[in-house]
């Protein structure tokens, strides 16, 4: 008994790190990186939590800040936001409501900005 359950935990821990080892990397707005009119590139995909966004664009004139709902339907960046700046920027996503947005003046709220779902 005891045997098969050590076999068992054994299978189980393997199967974990299988499962991590397959972590999905995407480029948020494809070929044309992140920019404006970005809002509707994750319809269709699925997203993984432990999923990789790569945010390519011209630094400094974007950046990617990681906020919550409201912030995301309001365009509101808190001071205490994670703010990204480096021009290919790496998120990795968390189960459930993933936020982004672009935190310059007005971009935003034209289409810059994306929420990603993850399983």
């Amino acid at each position: 008994m005891g045997q098969e359950r050590g076999s068992a935990m054994i299978w189980l821990t393997l199967l974990l790190c299988f499962q991590s080892s397959f972590a999905a990397t995407f480029m948020v707005g494809d070929a044309s990186g992140w920019g404006f009119g970005v809002s509707n590139w994750p319809n269709g995909k699925s997203f993984k939590a432990g999923d990789v966004l790569e945010f390519k664009y011209n630094r400094p004139n974007h950046d990617v800040a990681v906020v919550d709902k409201e912030g995301y339907e309001s365009c509101y960046v808190a001071d205490d936001a994670q703010v990204f700046e480096t021009g290919d920027d790496l998120i990795t996503l968390q189960q459930g409501h993933n936020y982004f947005v672009c935190g310059f003046p007005a971009h935003c709220n034209n289409g810059m900005k994306i929420a990603v779902t993850a399983t």
